[in-house]
């Protein structure tokens, strides 16, 4: 086994365990990130957001030391039937005992200006930050490898 895909397996290993709120009602599942190209300027963060709690919460923001600008984001269809990603500026909710994806083509985390070139295998702190349970820091793998509906929720 080469180097880089142990380190690859190793990241993926990690990303298995589920990081927690402080207060325990948030859990952050199966996080990873995409490029279109070593040469990028931007990618996506994907995850499955749940909340054990008993009420609602909302992602409000979040950011990573790779990027000049993380933003929360989606695709909506416009007018002329085209798919634009828009910014959520009121973020994201994550209803009370239920969950929220972040999924290719739908909700995700933007990372805008990149400083670093997310290489497959390699991962990166994530931060994100939760009306409620406030602040939840992740460690994000870098999967460029994953299908488009790869690890996708069977039920929203």
């Amino acid at each position: 086994m080469t180097f880089h895909r142990f380190a690859a397996c190793c990241a993926v290993a990690l990303s298995l365990a589920t990081p927690l709120a402080a207060d325990g009602t948030i859990a952050i599942e199966d996080p990873y990130a995409r490029t279109a190209s070593s040469m990028a300027k931007s990618g996506a963060i994907f995850m499955v957001i749940k909340n054990t709690g008993e009420a609602d919460d909302r992602l409000v923001s979040a950011s990573a030391p790779v990027a000049k600008k993380v933003e929360l984001h989606t695709h909506k269809e416009n007018e002329q039937g085209v798919m634009q990603m828009l910014e959520v500026e009121e973020g994201f909710t994550v209803p009370a005992g239920g969950m929220h994806a972040l999924q290719r083509g739908a909700d995700h985390v933007m990372l805008m200006g990149l400083t670093e070139s997310l290489e497959d295998g390699k991962t990166f702190p994530l931060t994100l930050i939760f009306e409620e349970a406030g602040e939840v820091t992740i460690d994000v793998p870098v999967d460029l490898t994953r299908k488009p509906k790869h690890g996708a929720p069977k039920h929203q």
